[in-house]
């Protein structure tokens, strides 16, 4: 049974919107920084050389904030209502992540986050940081360790309550709060999230091969998608829901009722040709408040592109076709794969 601080915190961040709350020590886990410095040294972080750039201060909560003593993690549902990946049965329609149909959940999120960062000072007295997957934090391996859920075999936290749909934010804080106790692995000999990864990024031993997975390729690769991959993407053009989805805890979920989670009419279904006629501002003015604005004009177009080509729609060719022209030489290479690939002539290594 929770002590009357800890009660008074997980009934407040409870009002506040948040689905679940967990503690855990500031202390960190060595496991945790040795598996780290392990995937860095493999190459496996790609791309994404802030991870190598912040691996010592990402090694624990106290490597980041030396005063922090208890790590409260929360997670917020963003569960969809309906089949997660009915849009990648549609080929002449993009598919975008679920969490990111709508507007940014950083900014919703930490707008909660904050609110409770407030009342925990007011009546605490306490120092306090919040964080919402922008910093150098652990989230994933934090979240497990306070119960908020294990992880799965697609790396992602599990929670029995809400499946794999949580969105998770922290708070580092100077108060010392007794932490919950972590959750059991319960996914057993389930493999359905290894074996729906469309390009084979999981081992089934709770590893990822970022370099792999469609959404490190369409949102953080730099340069072109190789060309062996861009087939198995089908028409995923910012991230991929596939692992998660595939998750038989989900039957727990509750799809989510916060309106800032729930899908913008343009990103639900977009058609490829529309999408594919975008320039540089009107892709702004589309994406504004969403979190697809991070890969940037560019990288998003390309992604377009290839769910073209592999859409086997010959109807298609001439929005792949208009493009062969664009100011980006990634955009132009792109476009002129999606066309061959209509053509069926082969896309070569483009």
């Amino acid at each position: 049974m929770d002590n009357p601080v800890k009660a008074a915190i997980r009934a407040k961040a409870l009002e506040l919107g948040f689905s679940q709350v967990g503690f855990a020590p500031a202390t960190g886990d060595p496991r945790r920084a040795a598996d780290l410095a392990a995937y860095v040294a493999d190459g496996r972080h790609g791309d994404m050389g802030w991870m190598a750039e912040t691996q010592d201060r990402r090694s624990s909560p106290q490597a980041l904030w030396p005063e922090a003593r208890s790590v409260i993690v929360l997670g917020a549902n963003y569960a969809p209502k309906g089949d997660p990946l009915d849009l990648t049965r549609r080929p002449e329609r993009g598919n975008i992540s679920i969490y990111a149909r709508n507007r940014d959940y950083h900014d919703t999120v930490k707008k909660r986050l904050k609110t409770l960062g407030r009342w925990l000072v007011e009546h605490q007295g306490c120092a306090l940081k919040v964080f919402v997957d922008t910093a150098p934090v652990m989230e994933k391996p934090l979240a497990a360790q306070a119960g908020l859920g294990w992880r799965g075999r697609h790396t992602g936290i599990v929670s029995r309550r809400w499946g794999s749909w949580l969105f998770l934010a922290e708070i580092f804080t100077t108060l010392e709060i007794e932490p919950d106790p972590p959750e059991s692995d319960r996914c057993g000999t389930c493999r359905a999230c290894v074996d729906a990864c469309p390009t084979g990024a999981l081992d089934g031993d709770g590893r990822m091969e970022p370099r792999r997975c469609i959404s490190y390729l369409t949102i953080e690769a730099k340069g072109a998608i190789a060309a062996e991959l861009r087939p198995l993407m089908g028409n995923r053009i910012y991230g991929c829901d596939d692992c998660l989805a595939a998750c038989p805890w989900n039957k727990f979920a509750t799809p989510t009722t916060e309106p800032d989670f729930l899908p913008r009419v343009e990103l639900t279904a977009p058609l490829l040709t529309d999408l594919a006629q975008l320039d540089e501002a009107d892709f702004k003015e589309v994406l504004t408040a969403s979190p697809v604005k991070r890969a940037g004009r560019e990288r998003f177009i390309a992604s377009v592109l290839i769910a073209i080509g592999n859409s086997g729609r010959k109807d298609l060719a001439a929005a792949a076709a208009q493009l062969r022209d664009d100011p980006s030489p990634l955009v132009r290479a792109m476009a002129e794969w999606a066309v061959s690939a209509l053509a069926g002539e082969g896309a070569g290594q483009l």
